[in-house]
């Protein structure tokens, strides 16, 4: 599972074996765990919650989502080099 980013007590990571499925990353506290937080990325440069399977708080999740945000284009990359594909988007 490769981390793009440690964001306070959270890590956000990739899930190494979702074959074809849009860009997102997923979130956990401190370490990467299955059935964590997931985010998709948009399009436009937003994201958006999928499941919030790590029980983040509201308050962390907005502040999680906005370093997403501010963030996308160098997860968009990260995604590329660690897939080997162009990232495509949530329809």
């Amino acid at each position: 599972m490769p981390r793009v980013f440690v964001f306070g007590s959270f890590v956000i990571f990739f899930w190494s074996n979702e074959g074809g499925e849009p860009i997102h990353v997923h979130v956990a506290v401190k370490r990467p765990v299955e059935g964590a937080t997931k985010i998709w990325l948009t399009a436009g440069g937003g994201c958006t919650v999928a499941s919030n399977g790590s029980g983040i708080s509201p308050k962390d999740l907005r502040d999680i989502q906005d370093f997403i945000v501010a963030n996308h284009d160098e997860i968009c990359e990260r995604w590329a080099e660690t897939f080997g594909e162009t990232p495509r988007f949530l329809s």
